[in-house]
């Protein structure tokens, strides 16, 4: 009876966590944002429903700027641990921009898959409307859950949106909650059921990847992913309209390509966006 309560009140926890399975919020400082020696500001800005966010700014070490890079970042503690994985581009001419998901950091509000990604839409609009901004020259980077959430906000909001780069992205909200699911004895005869009824996909990214208009879309997946498993992204990818690039970093963990595979792969997100401010604006006519 014992263990029989045990494993009734286990279930029940996860019962009650499974939609909250994506979001791993704090407030903690992880690092102040003088130590990156660049020029930031951090803004507020309201989101589509009102929500106070928070985000840093990061200005471009080359003036003028090259474009714009809004990076949205994964499910767990704030901008001030994430940072690290796009601050970088400031350095290569580009201004930077990281917002906080509601209940992330200083971000008012809980998580939900549907306040983030109005979140990101409210950050898309915040930056359109900054005058050291380029709003034609926007490009989006989104890693693990912030690559769902960039699909849906692009495919929502794609004004002045040149390139979108996803680094460890999902195919489906409900497809990586029943593979996190089927790792417990208990909750695996029922992973079908619960990631159906307790976790939405109403901006699936399957989904929202083929609402993109024709901009450049960049997938770099690692082949030892032990949290989204490569085939998540190879998915995404073969969703995606043309033009696309699809990046497999062979032996990379979860988003590691831009860290520990940094001397290869950074260049070549440089290079990725460069060739897409280039390009002709894909809502813009060529001909004469």
């Amino acid at each position: 009876m014992r263990r029989r309560a045990l494993c009734l009140c286990a279930l029940a926890a996860l019962l009650a966590g499974c939609t909250r399975y994506f979001f791993y919020p704090d407030s903690r400082v992880y690092e102040e944002p003088q130590r990156l020696g660049l020029a930031f500001d951090t803004p507020t800005f309201k989101s589509q429903d009102g929500t106070t966010l928070t985000g840093i700014f990061l200005h471009s070490a080359a003036t003028p700027a090259l474009g714009t890079v809004v990076h949205f970042h994964g499910n767990g503690g704030n901008i001030t641990s994430q940072w690290g994985f796009s601050a970088w581009l400031a350095k290569d001419g580009f201004n930077v921009f990281i917002p906080d998901y509601r209940g992330f950091g200083a971000s008012a509000g809980r998580p939900s898959e549907s306040g983030a990604v109005e979140d990101a839409v409210a950050a898309l609009n915040y930056v359109r409307s900054r005058r050291d901004v380029d709003p034609d020259k926007l490009l989006v980077f989104g890693q693990s859950l912030g690559g769902a959430v960039a699909v849906a906000a692009v495919a929502l909001s794609p004004a002045g949106v040149r390139a979108l780069a996803l680094e460890s992205p999902f195919s489906s909200w409900r497809a990586i909650a029943r593979e996190k699911l089927s790792q417990f004895w208990l909750t695996w005869p029922l992973q079908w059921p619960l990631a159906l009824f307790l976790v939405s996909d109403r901006y699936e990214p399957l989904k929202m990847i083929r609402r993109l208009p024709p901009i450049p879309v960049l997938v770099v997946c690692g082949t030892a992913d032990r949290t989204v498993p490569y085939e998540e992204g190879l998915a995404l990818y073969r969703a995606a309209k043309e033009p696309k690039e699809l990046w497999t970093v062979a032996g990379g963990d979860h988003v590691q390509a831009f860290t520990l595979f940094g001397v290869e792969y950074r260049p070549r997100l440089v290079g990725f966006f460069k060739r897409a401010l280039l390009a002709a604006r894909p809502d813009k006519p060529t001909g004469k």
